[in-house]
């Protein structure tokens, strides 16, 4: 029979390694995702975030952070191949993009509209500058002053995943919303 205190330390241990799973960030690997394209309708597809944190979390984003607008929002949306229509399955992202924008007003953005790496240097700037214009269109739409939210492309020059294949294609095929202003630090 073990001792009481063995038994103590090994639900410490159990304890420890189960909240340090919880704020390891997913990868495509964890999902299920393995090296294969991001499914037209996953569009929580991301990069740059462990998925949504409960606000009793340990390491949970401040309200009206860039962190909470990362994590618990969303910032990034995907486009199919030669399109900027931004795709139905992305519509809560936006949505929840547009209320987290109105919950914080004095927050401004910049969208920032991406390419794959095919197509030349001008085709991928003018397809950027059309995928960020349909995001802050959609925001505008909906509510958000357009005077906070600015545009740029950056067409195929800044990919957010490395290599020459379907996955990084369609991860580099977006329009992320980035943080200029106001946030809460």
């Amino acid at each position: 029979m073990m001792k009481p205190s063995t038994l103590v330390r090994l639900a410490a241990v159990g304890l420890a390694v189960t909240a340090i799973a919880a704020c390891t960030p997913r990868t495509p690997a964890d999902t299920g995702a393995g090296n294969a394209v991001p499914p037209a309708g996953n569009d929580q597809y991301t990069d740059n975030s462990a998925g949504p944190v409960s606000g009793g979390a340990i390491g949970a984003a401040a309200p009206g952070s860039e962190q909470d607008f990362v994590v618990n929002v969303g910032d990034r949306v995907y486009f199919d191949l030669d399109s900027y229509a931004i795709r139905p399955e992305a519509y809560p992202r936006m949505d929840a993009q547009v209320a987290w924008l109105q919950r914080y007003p004095q927050v401004t953005v910049r969208i920032e509209g991406n390419a794959d790496e095919r197509g030349t240097r001008e085709y991928n700037l003018a397809l950027g500058a059309r995928r960020a214009e349909s995001v802050r269109s959609y925001l505008v739409e909906r509510g958000v002053s357009a005077g906070r939210i600015d545009t740029i492309s950056y067409g195929k020059e800044r990919p957010i995943a490395a290599g020459s294949n379907e996955e990084a294609w369609a991860r580099n095929r977006n329009a992320h919303t980035a943080i200029v202003s106001g946030a809460a630090r």
